[in-house]
């Protein structure tokens, strides 16, 4: 009898849990949280790619910031290095932001970057939870930002350790790669899609984009649910662009210190890297 009743309540929580999957669809009207409220989109045309809505806010905390967007076009041909930056949460063991971020080759030879992070779209009000990432609770963006944006918040102001390793690969699939990403920010900005903690975070979006232009270049890994060492799977995977053992890897690239020195630079991407 009781085992009757424990499958019936199953049952019930199954349906529950499907219908509320059918109910629930993602939308872009929503009151957003201000750092996230302003989706970017792009124009491309070619190897001529027009961003709007580049993030470049001011913070005097994680939590007290002047917004600020710009607009800029890149020159794809120009794109020479791709950088991926893994953000472990204090705290939380396994945990991590990872997002890319590309350098550019202006026309006077200076070195210019911009940073793409796939997030949560928080409403006002939210924070983020791991059970609620299963449950159709968030939407997911692209941010497209200025490093002095979303590097210096995590290393400046959460105090997080940030680590930015230049990647080894094919220019021409660094490339696509950059047209892939941009591309699906354009897509959310029609047709959003929800967050979910196991199938579509910040990590398995990066893998997606990879395996795409590069099938199986990167296989299932626990590190990719849990991406605080998912450096330590691109090292093994040599997509790592160094000499060095793993352990001198991570400490020649983290950038916290230089990131603090360097805060106000106008060249702040090129001194985190000591350039």
């Amino acid at each position: 009898m009781k085992k009757r009743i424990a499958l019936k309540i199953l049952l019930v929580l199954i349906a529950l849990f499907v219908l509320w999957s059918i109910l629930v669809h993602p939308s872009n009207d929503r009151d957003w949280n201000a750092d996230q409220a302003i989706l970017p989109t792009a124009d491309i045309m070619g190897d001529t790619v027009a961003i709007r809505n580049i993030r470049n806010f001011s913070y005097a905390s994680t939590t007290s910031y002047t917004p600020a967007y710009y607009d800029k076009t890149f020159d794809v041909s120009k794109l020479v290095r791709a950088y991926y930056i893994v953000e472990p949460f204090s705290g939380y063991a396994g945990a991590a932001h990872t997002f890319l971020s590309f350098e550019f080759e202006d026309t006077n030879g200076k070195a210019d970057f911009v940073a793409i992070s796939v997030e949560i779209r928080k409403e006002k009000g939210e924070s983020f939870s791991a059970g609620k990432g299963l449950l159709k609770q968030y939407e997911i963006m692209y941010v497209i930002a200025d490093e002095r944006d979303v590097v210096k918040l995590r290393s400046n102001y959460r105090k997080d350790q940030v680590f930015v390793y230049p990647v080894k690969a094919d220019i021409e699939n660094i490339r696509a790669v950059f047209l892939d990403m941009v591309t699906r920010a354009n897509t959310l900005a029609e047709k959003p899609e929800f967050y979910n903690t196991l199938t579509n975070t910040c990590t398995t979006n990066i893998v997606s984009h990879v395996n795409k232009i590069s099938p199986k270049r990167v296989s299932f890994d626990l590190s990719i649910l849990f991406p605080e060492n998912s450096d330590k799977l691109a090292y093994d995977l040599g997509l790592i662009d160094t000499e060095l053992s793993f352990e001198e890897a991570r400490k020649t690239y983290l950038i916290n210190e230089r990131a603090e020195q360097f805060a106000n630079d106008p060249d702040f991407s090129l001194k985190i890297r000591g350039r």
